[in-house]
């Protein structure tokens, strides 16, 4: 059965709805799967390579456009598609910190290109690639991915790859950005660059009149909450995304295909400022936030932060889902910081709209 009837079906079947943009991008995935359908190369990595002629060069997809646009859909079916092809999926933020972790290992053995020995790793155990979100926040990622993708590519591994943004867009502003420009050059003229241009959110969809603010807190709660997790992410369990922001790991718990989840703690209980908040906010569609607990002079830092996180939240149009110990306005009613959170809570209300995170 070939991609395109597979898609069919799953309409047919009426799991999925008749999206003519997306089924038009389903023959972008055809070069990739002639080129996985050959032969490997008898040895993985670079090593493989010598004494051979080079291999053409693995064909590659950046597939790109607005949230719930159904790229990950399209990514995971072409997946589901290959078979036992030897093939990781994983979200691009979780892949980069296992990078940076065999980095650190290789140094602490003396290797003098550390990044050789960890990508020749990677492409000894597979022949594609899926990412899913990639966006470049960080210093450390923007100076390392360039010569990460050029040493999979000259192994042979074939690259897929989701984002929100144009490859343009990808680091704007970042630091040192004019370093990152050859990235993405390489981007555009070795992968084949796509805008799924569909006219539907389905995510949004999926939330459009839809409770997303649970309160009280408790069992009740949580059951909502696990219910629209599984919903927008297709009950996957989620893994946890590690984002690096000035050398430090921000963590939220669970994340998957740009939906992630964490408990009022896990992000306002410790030390994280703006550009923590604004990296979440880079990173996620969708963040489902437990356990907003009263506020007050007792737990005033944390009400900082929570403040500041709601903030990043709402410039960056993030779709929040969030179960607390009362209805905003009632969050926060007295002590310092209780009149300035007014404009929080009013925040809030508009970010519980139904066409909220659309724009």
């Amino acid at each position: 059965m070939s991609l395109i009837a597979r898609y069919d079906a799953l309409v047919e079947a009426g799991t999925l709805r008749p999206d003519a943009a997306q089924r038009g991008a389903l023959v972008l995935f055809d070069p990739i799967l002639d080129y996985l359908a050959k032969p490997a190369p008898k040895s993985g990595g670079l090593r493989g390579l010598l004494g051979r002629k080079t291999p053409a060069a693995p064909p590659g997809l950046y597939l790109w456009g607005g949230v719930g646009r159904g790229k990950s859909m399209l990514m995971d079916l072409f997946v589901a598609h290959l078979g036992d092809v030897p093939k990781r999926r994983v979200h691009f933020h979780a892949f980069m910190q296992e990078i940076h972790a065999g980095l650190h290992e290789a140094r602490k053995r003396g290797v003098e290109d550390a990044l050789a020995p960890v990508a020749d790793k990677v492409a000894a155990e597979v022949r594609l690639l899926a990412f899913d979100e990639m966006q470049i926040t960080d210093i450390t990622d923007a100076m390392l991915v360039g010569r990460l993708f050029e040493r999979l590519m000259a192994a042979g591994v074939a690259i897929v790859t989701t984002s929100n943004r144009v490859p343009d867009d990808l680091y704007k502003d970042g630091l040192n950005r004019a370093l990152f420009l050859p990235f993405i050059e390489m981007i555009k003229t070795r992968m084949v660059v796509h805008e799924l241009a569909s006219e539907t959110d389905y995510r949004q969809k999926r939330l459009a009149g839809a409770q997303v603010y649970f309160t009280p807190a408790g069992a009740a709660a949580r059951s909502d909450m696990a219910r629209i997790w599984d919903e927008l992410t297709g009950h996957d369990p989620g893994l946890p995304l590690r984002l690096t922001v000035k050398g430090r790991d921000v963590v939220v718990p669970k994340a998957h295909n740009g939906v992630g989840r964490a408990s009022f703690w896990d992000l306002c209980g410790q030390a994280l400022g703006p550009g923590d908040y604004l990296a979440i906010a880079q990173a996620l569609r969708v963040l489902m936030l437990d356990d907003i607990p009263y506020l007050s002079a007792t737990n005033y830092n944390e009400a900082k932060r929570f403040v500041t996180l709601i903030d990043a939240l709402y410039e960056g149009r993030v779709r929040l889902i969030a179960s607390a110990a009362a209805e905003p306005e009632r969050l926060y009613t007295e002590g310092a910081g209780s009149f300035e959170f007014e404009r929080t809570a009013s925040r809030l209300r508009e970010m519980q709209g139904a066409d909220w995170g659309a724009a």
